[in-house]
């Protein structure tokens, strides 16, 4: 016989514990359920990884950043401590260990069904009224179809098995991707005195810090992070790559020119891989303007953000040349591995057994966080759910509010 639990919360990262900590202040009995332990997913981080925002930004409902480093960036571990102790203090049971393999609606009871969600665990069924996903923004690696023709003699590593150089077999290493990941990783691997070469995907880049005010203050002061999905060029671009920066030793710049002078080796995208042999776009001239054309957003988005405190803008130094000249094809003798950091996608329709869930770019598709083919079925942690900051540790709480107000009024 199933569990009759009425409102259940599936997932307790950032997302899951905010909604639950919202759900209790509205006197929404519900049960948490998490597959591995509250914050886990940080922990498949690799080894150096730090929070690229301030910590200042972790402002979730009940559980602000309360240390005395504002300015510093978490580590995995102390970001994965910080939502242990969070579920620790919630008033609702957070049960670990209790992995969702199948979630199932029973039908709609406007149709004579029975209403709800039948829930498949390790431990039994659970029936539910309604359920609340939120198993995060990172879900699955995405591995470009490219990479198939590869030799089989080179490993291939995404950022969910990256972590550390050491780990990684001995020789050159190819980085595949753009962002901060990609990003961070090439560098990382250049200190640590192997040779990198990197097929790089656009994104948009900043400096770390301007007039001693890091990049995300003056961003989230431009209110670029209210942005909405409807502002978007094209659904497609809620997957494009977020400005290039790291939080690791401090916080430091980190973008093309500053791996160029590491001596990492950039090159266009990836077209395609026989064996030993790759084979690269001429397309890095391109590539990097497009990444100068973001910094200049991120310059016009400082201006407004001097424009609503009154203040001058300050004197942006403008980017430097960057030669250009790549090759076209890589002889990947001598090469290691492949690190492929290509940015995730979801894997909702794996377990979530509800036709027409999501969109093409597999975001479910919603009305305010709520399903709009599966009533009951909320969504919470979503990148750009309602917002750019949706998924964000300083923007999935309001996120969690709405969507426990929303669960308390239907109640």
């Amino acid at each position: 016989m199933a569990e009759e639990i009425d409102v259940v919360v599936v997932g307790a990262g950032q997302a899951g514990l905010a909604t639950s900590h919202e759900l209790t202040a509205r006197g929404v009995e519900h049960v948490v359920l998490e597959a591995t332990t509250p914050g886990s997913s940080w922990l498949g981080r690799w080894d150096s990884f730090t929070l690229v925002g301030p910590n200042h930004t972790v402002t979730l409902p009940g559980a602000h950043y309360r240390g005395d480093d504002l300015g510093g960036f978490m580590a995995r571990t102390e970001i994965a401590d910080h939502l242990q102790r969070y579920a620790g203090r919630l008033g609702a049971e957070v049960r670990p260990g209790t992995p969702v393999h199948r979630l199932t609606p029973l039908g709609d009871a406007a149709d004579g069904g029975d209403g709800g969600y039948l829930l498949d665990t390790d431990d039994g069924t659970i029936r539910s009224r309604v359920a609340v996903i939120a198993t995060g923004a990172y879900q699955q690696p995405l591995k470009p179809a490219v990479l198939v023709g590869l030799s089989p003699d080179i490993a291939v590593v995404d950022v969910a098995t990256y972590r550390n150089p050491a780990g990684l077999p001995e020789g050159a290493v190819l980085v595949v991707g753009s962002g901060q990941s990609a990003c961070q990783i090439a560098e990382e691997l250049a200190l640590a005195g192997r040779d990198v070469v990197m097929a790089c995907g656009r994104a948009p880049w900043f400096y770390r810090r301007l007039e001693d005010r890091d990049l995300f203050d003056w961003l989230i002061a431009a209110e670029f992070y209210e942005q909405g999905p409807d502002q978007l060029a094209s659904p497609a671009a809620r997957h494009g790559a977020n400005v290039q920066a790291s939080g690791a030793r401090g916080g430091h710049d980190l973008h093309y020119r500053t791996l160029a002078a590491l001596g990492v080796r950039l090159t266009g995208h990836l077209a395609g891989v026989a064996g030993r042999t790759a084979y690269l776009e001429p397309d890095l001239a391109q590539t990097i303007a497009a990444g100068d054309a973001g910094f200049r957003l991120v310059s016009g988005a400082v201006a407004q953000a001097c424009a609503r405190e009154g203040r001058p803008v300050p004197e942006i130094p403008p980017p430097t040349v960057l030669v250009t000249d790549a090759p076209t094809e890589l002889d990947l003798h001598g090469f290691g591995a492949v690190v492929v950091a290509c940015g995730f996608r979801s894997r909702y329709t794996e377990w979530i057994d509800v036709p027409g869930l999501v969109d093409a770019q597999g975001f479910p598709l919603h009305d305010d966080g709520e399903s709009t083919v599966a009533p009951g079925l909320h969504f919470v942690g979503v990148h750009f759910l309602r917002r750019r900051r949706s998924s964000l540790l300083f923007g999935v709480g309001d996120d969690a509010t709405a969507t426990a107000t929303r669960i308390a009024s239907a109640v």
